[in-house]
């Protein structure tokens, strides 16, 4: 095949998402965190298109703002996916080659089913242009694909106007198409919106490409979920699935270990370094890195924090934004760390909470033990300087610094700075009443 033309990429992204109850653009809902329109731009971005334009409709800056640095334009009036390409036309002035329209509520689109797209609309030279399709089992509701005795594509047929044998038709309409620039206005001013809704359809542009002399070519999905769409609060749901299924499989072809990979979710940002054994029910929030050899045992939450190499993390472990994990940590259950660096070899085992505080290396923080770092106004810096050993039950109320290899003994409340190697403790000398006990049982009883 001889060298592809210039492509410019059309997103059609207008959809208000009423059927979905928000106030959200359709487009604008995260998937794994992320816009599904910035899936579908991440994607099309990778073709090295000359350009990308996404069709918005009024009000929608937020929407405007997610696709810089690509070009946007408005859909005054929505009527239909013709009316949506119109809107960008005037963005592709003087341009010559491949238009390729997207849907932008079809998020996970493949590159390479892209260029299939592209290839299908070159391999012969009177194909104006290329319709993707899937097979579905189930296709009501779609729009089926009639196809002519040499495979090139006749009509696209919506249900309500299909008869009862185009309906048995299993190839149907994904939304996606590839075409000639030079005849799309052409095509473009000969649609009507005489139909039921009164609005433009692109899938009327076959059959007027085919009173004009060009054929319409077909290419076919191999991967159902990339024609998943989006219209409903359910359709986001599946996508989400979709998601958290293409980010699971990444982080297992990188090495990593997912004990039971559906109970384990992930942002599109989570950054997971190789031989690293994740247990079951574990939550990624936002930008969170893990590096190398990690263990992440069960019942873990995580969200905007990063932990080193070689670290065991769980189970029922929380690192709140801020948490900066060391290397060859150890931080167990029921523990709580934020906005905190932990040093190298350090060891908080279970039932404490760490905030606000800097802790240098192979410091054992015993069980219970808190750093109190909120006088119920501002929060304070607690320093832990290496070597050191926490008792359980602590408190440490900042500010306040524990020097190097300084002990604080267990059940006490720490207020002021402790010096180097120095043994800490405010406990209250211990009392003991003889028969205390015994005597207060035979009074009960009376």
């Amino acid at each position: 095949m001889s060298q592809m033309p210039p492509l410019a990429i059309v997103i059609l992204a207008a959809g208000k998402g009423t059927r979905m109850k928000s106030d959200l653009p359709k487009v604008m809902h995260e998937l794994a965190g992320l816009p599904m329109i910035n899936w579908l731009l991440q994607t099309t971005e990778k073709l090295n298109p000359d350009k990308i334009i996404v069709v918005t409709g009024k009000d929608m800056d937020e929407l405007r703002t997610a696709c810089a640095p690509h070009e946007t334009v408005i859909q005054e009036k929505q009527q239909g996916t013709g009316s949506a390409l119109m809107a960008a036309m005037p963005a592709l002035a003087g341009f010559d080659g491949d238009i390729m329209v997207l849907l932008g509520d079809t998020p996970f689109i493949s590159v390479d089913t892209l260029e299939s797209l592209r290839s299908s609309r070159h391999s012969a030279k009177d194909i104006g242009l290329s319709v993707l399709g899937v097979t579905l089992e189930q296709p009501t509701g779609y729009g089926r694909l009639l196809v002519d005795k040499k495979g090139f594509l006749s009509a696209i047929r919506e249900e309500k106007d299909a008869s009862d044998d185009e309906r048995q038709i299993k190839e149907v309409n994904t939304g996606a198409f590839c075409l000639d620039a030079t005849k799309t206005n052409e095509w473009l001013n000969s649609l009507t919106n005489k139909n039921a809704q009164g609005e433009y359809y692109i899938t009327d542009i076959p059959e007027i490409a085919g009173k004009d002399g060009f054929k319409t070519a077909i290419a076919l999905i191999k991967d159902m979920q990339e024609a998943q769409g989006c219209n409903t609060r359910y359709d986001l749901s599946q996508l989400e699935k979709t998601a958290q299924n293409i980010l699971r499989k990444k982080h297992i072809e990188n090495g990593v270990t997912l004990q039971d990979p559906d109970t384990v979710y992930f942002r599109h940002d989570t950054k997971i370094g190789a031989n690293t054994i994740i247990e079951p029910n574990v939550y990624f929030g936002p930008e969170v890195t893990v590096n190398e050899n990690v263990h992440i045992k069960a019942f873990c939450h995580f969200e905007k924090c990063s932990i080193g190499a070689g670290t065991t993390i769980g189970p029922f472990a929380r690192l709140r934004p801020g948490s900066d994990i060391g290397e060859d940590v150890r931080i167990g259950n029921f523990v709580e760390v934020k906005k905190s660096t932990i040093g190298r070899g350090s060891k908080i085992s279970h039932l404490s909470y760490v905030g606000d505080t800097e802790m240098g290396e192979n410091v054992n923080f015993g069980c219970g033990a808190i750093t109190v770092n909120y006088d119920g106004f501002n929060k304070f810096t607690t320093k832990i300087k290496d070597n050191v050993m926490i008792g359980s039950n602590a408190n440490l109320v900042a500010p306040v610094t524990i020097e190097k290899g300084a002990f604080i003994a267990a059940g006490s409340t720490i207020t002021k700075d402790v010096s180097e190697d120095a043994l800490s403790l405010t406990r209250p000398e211990q009392r003991t009443i003889k028969d205390w006990a015994k005597n207060n049982r035979k009074k009960k009883k009376k």
